[in-house]
């Protein structure tokens, strides 16, 4: 086949365009790519005052762990903490929290259950003083009362974050009987400096809440990041 001389200068185009294109790709040059946004940190600091909306909850088709109880908890009490997952119909079922209050405040008592894998977090957590109030470090009753200042038993599920006294918080909703005041009680989780390891050095236990769920700074983000989005919370007592 012969070619004309436009064809032959049309060609040595087209050649040089792809040797250019080919050295583009092997200079190190940045090749186009798909910007990943992170998803939002819902421990960042807020603007406002406003109310933060919930991460979605998730629901999962999983079976959940069976028996026994994970990580030395207490089997009883996680057989209760099951059975409330399933009464109360929750659907996010990948976390949850169980606040062991038969154990005194100086106890890494608030365990973060991974409910497929058996996997489990344990940290301090403070109680109400309504619930202690010869201060001995143990859960000497549960109230529901207002003005109780005083913890509660049973299931909660995880709302909304806002800020507050205490920082960024998050607020619980009681599902049963013995704890369903607790948003019109303002009983949230949140951080506070009686809560902080280095209270047990120096007193033996931890100080008291208002009937809140208080951590430690760091506990508490830990906390949040696994519960957040509607997951559930049981507290109890075994005698």
């Amino acid at each position: 086949m012969t070619m004309n001389r436009r064809e032959m200068l049309r060609w040595a185009a087209i050649g040089a365009g792809g040797a250019m294109l080919s050295s583009a790709a092997t200079s190190g040059l940045p090749a186009l790519a798909f910007r990943t946004v992170p998803d939002a940190d819902p421990l960042a600091p807020l603007p406002s005052m406003a109310p933060v909306t919930p991460a979605p909850v998730v629901a999962t088709t999983s079976t959940p762990l069976a028996t026994p109880a994970p990580g030395g908890i207490n089997p009883a009490l996680f057989a209760r903490a099951k059975a409330a997952l399933d009464q109360h119909q929750v659907a996010a079922r990948d976390w949850i929290g169980i606040a062991d209050f038969s154990k005194v405040s100086s106890d890494p008592r608030f365990h973060l259950v991974n409910l497929m894998s058996g996997e489990v977090e344990s940290f301090l957590v403070a109680h109400g003083r309504g619930s202690d109030p010869d201060h001995s470090g143990f859960v000497e009753r549960f109230s529901n009362d207002f003005g109780s200042n005083a913890t509660s038993s049973g299931a909660y599920t995880t709302a909304d974050y806002y800020n507050g006294k205490y920082g960024l918080s998050l607020r619980v909703a009681g599902l049963d009987t013995s704890n369903n005041n607790a948003m019109a009680r303002a009983i949230v989780i949140h951080n506070a400096w009686y809560a902080e390891p280095d209270m047990i050095a120096s007193h033996g236990k931890l100080g008291r809440s208002e009937g809140c769920f208080a951590f430690g700074k760091a506990s508490q983000d830990a906390v949040m990041r696994r519960l957040a989005g509607g997951r559930m919370i049981y507290a109890d007592k075994i005698a």
